[in-house]
């Protein structure tokens, strides 16, 4: 029995229960699956990314800025900064997007202390760019053919490069920096931070990519459905997303994470959300949303309460 009344044509539920998701499993990885990762890493700590930031104006108690870096393979990666305006800035956290991109920053988290980065990831939103498609079901195939081309790979490197930015921009603050990601930022974030470890604290929600052999037999109306479609006739493309499984990543995770995964959800179906909490080797803690991608009743409370457990997990007395 589906948990929400809807009008999709498959349970966004997948007849699970909380106690079936928590104990969805990562699946068997790829030999060279570190290598291949610490490898990217490295390469991408070579680059320099030139960032210029330009301050707009004060808003919702933030100074405001303008900002864009360089990232891997030229791409320019635009977003925004906000600065706390009357508080000292005692960390920096950098916040990933979901797959609709974003039009404005989250004015909302009022995180104590924190600096927030908004970086649009490459091809979508303040990041866009003749050379990649912006829709999701197009951007999330490109280059899937190729692992070391798969364009979620060079997000990864994005994300990367924020946190190289928010080293230079606060050198005094390196060992407090913190990452928090939506949907597609999510999944992005649980494949990028286990390499990190300029990244101390991650929040994930309700991410993607995890468990992909799984994840694409499920029916969703969401980014697996393009990469399943997509492999009617490319079968090979499995042997890539073995590479891009955040819940392979997350037993490689060395950071504490709090995780708002949904029980309902017909974009990132559950079990995928589950399998990389599940897989994370690291200190972590589980906030149980009813649905996400999906409007509730009770959406509104669980996204107040929500964000009081995110100013706790990121006070700096935490890292």
């Amino acid at each position: 029995m589906s948990l929400f009344d809807h009008c999709y044509s498959y349970d966004p539920g997948y007849g699970y229960t909380l106690d079936d998701l928590l104990n969805v499993a990562a699946p068997p990885e790829p030999d060279n699956f570190g290598q291949f990762w610490r490898d990217k890493y490295q390469k991408t700590l070579l680059i320099n990314p030139q960032f210029s930031r330009n301050y707009q104006s004060s808003c919702a108690g933030y100074k405001l800025y303008d900002i864009s870096y360089q990232s891997t393979d030229s791409f320019l990666i635009g977003g925004w900064l906000l600065e706390p305006d009357s508080q000292t800035i005692t960390q920096s956290i950098v916040v990933g997007h979901g797959y609709g991109g974003r039009e404005q920053p989250d004015f909302h988290l009022k995180i104590p202390g924190a600096a927030l980065f908004f970086p649009c990831f490459r091809g979508i939103s303040r990041s866009r760019t003749d050379r990649l498609p912006e829709q999701p079901n197009l951007h999330v195939v490109h280059g899937v053919d190729d692992p070391e081309h798969y364009v979620i790979g060079g997000c990864v490197e994005d994300l990367w490069l924020a946190v190289s930015v928010l080293a230079a921009l606060y050198p005094g603050l390196a060992d407090n920096i913190g990452y928090m990601g939506i949907s597609f930022g999510g999944g992005i974030g649980a494949l990028a931070a286990p390499w990190d470890a300029r990244i101390k604290r991650v929040h994930l929600n309700v991410p993607t990519f995890g468990n992909q052999p799984l994840r694409l037999s499920l029916p969703t109306s969401g980014s697996a459905a393009a990469l399943k479609a997509y492999s009617q006739h490319h079968h090979h493309i499995f042997d890539t997303l073995a590479y891009y499984d955040a819940a392979i990543a997350a037993r490689y995770a060395v950071q504490p994470l709090h995780a708002a995964l949904a029980l309902f959800d017909p974009v990132v179906a559950p079990p995928g959300q589950f399998a990389i909490y599940n897989a994370w080797v690291a200190q972590k803690s589980l906030f149980v949303l009813d649905a996400g991608h999906f409007e509730y009743p009770q959406q509104a409370e669980q996204e107040r309460q929500l964000i009081t457990e995110l100013q706790e997990f990121f006070r700096v007395e935490s890292f």
